[in-house]
């Protein structure tokens, strides 16, 4: 394992909390950096980064936040400021995973930070919302919401357990062996839904011969946020795209829409120049099928 546990919450409020979780987490000998996004007052303990330098970070300073006594600025600029922190701590290896607890302010500023990290970074938050729709706080990432059962206030007979379940779920998330390095194929997305089964299934058995791996998507509206997610992050080569109703649903009112930025991810980064390598597949794969290696599909 290279980095620490970040340990992202507001120690003006939840100090006890963190401290308890960071005390577990060192007892297993993993080490923690403790990030303060508490705007009101100053925690029980020093952390490792003050909420003055999250503050900075956002864009404004503490003391600035604290005489304007507006929630909706401290929430934005906490929450700008611990995306920056994190994110640079992950580009320096510091930061191996992390692990936020708090209610609804909390969680959106934390999970924000959280959204920010690549897939497979570990990711946990306890949350007084995890029990109801997150789709809000965990977006197209894979965060792991734990309800806390009862607030984030206090150390009782049920928070006890509940906070050491997470440090737990983290510390093993972090110190987990990584899976056996494979050769690594080209990465193809696919959309899916009932009605493209059929098509999408014959693609991939086709493109998998080929020595392709494809990841298919079913096309919920979260389905295809995270698979724009992957194109936007540069894991994908080819995107075969056949199934747009969540577009659909964004124009006409659907339940399923994945947002006006649907279909937009493949094409900006063939715009900018990042897509080369979605080009070059897709005209790979165009050649092969005129080719007739790939028989009965049609070029991406």
């Amino acid at each position: 394992m290279n980095g620490s546990i970040v340990l992202a919450g507001a120690l003006d409020t939840k100090g006890a909390e963190f401290a308890f979780v960071r005390d577990l987490i060192q007892a297993r000998g993993v080490p923690t950096i403790v990030v303060d996004f508490g705007v009101m007052g100053d925690g029980p303990f020093a952390p490792d980064i003050s909420n003055r330098e999250v503050a900075a970070a956002g864009g404004r300073s503490l003391d600035e936040l604290r005489s304007a006594g507006d929630k909706a600025l401290a929430m934005r600029t906490m929450s700008d400021g611990l995306t920056s922190v994190v994110r640079t701590l992950h580009a320096e290896g510091r930061l191996a995973g992390i692990l936020g607890m708090g209610g609804s302010g909390g969680t959106s500023i934390t999970t924000a930070a959280m959204r920010a990290l690549p897939i497979g970074v570990p990711k946990v938050m306890v949350s007084t919302v995890a029990g109801g729709d997150v789709a809000a706080f965990v977006g197209a990432r894979d965060i792991v919401m734990i309800p806390s059962i009862v607030d984030v206030a206090g150390i009782n007979r049920f928070s006890r357990t509940i906070y050491t379940n997470a440090a737990g779920a983290i510390v093993g998330m972090v110190t987990q062996a990584p899976a056996p390095a494979r050769d690594e194929k080209p990465l193809v997305t696919a959309s899916m839904f009932g009605n493209t089964t059929a098509c999408v299934d014959h693609a991939r058995t086709l493109l998998e011969a080929q020595d392709f791996e494809v990841l298919v998507f079913h096309a919920t509206g979260t389905g295809g946020r995270t698979m724009e997610s992957l194109i936007t992050d540069g894991f994908i080569a080819a995107n075969l795209d056949l199934t747009t109703t969540e577009l659909a649903d964004e124009v006409c009112g659907g339940v399923l829409s994945a947002g006006a930025d649907r279909l937009w991810a493949a094409a900006r980064r063939c715009a900018n120049g990042a897509g080369a390598g979605l080009r070059r597949y897709g005209q790979f794969l165009g050649a092969r099928h005129r080719a007739g290696v790939l028989p009965g599909t049609h070029p991406l």
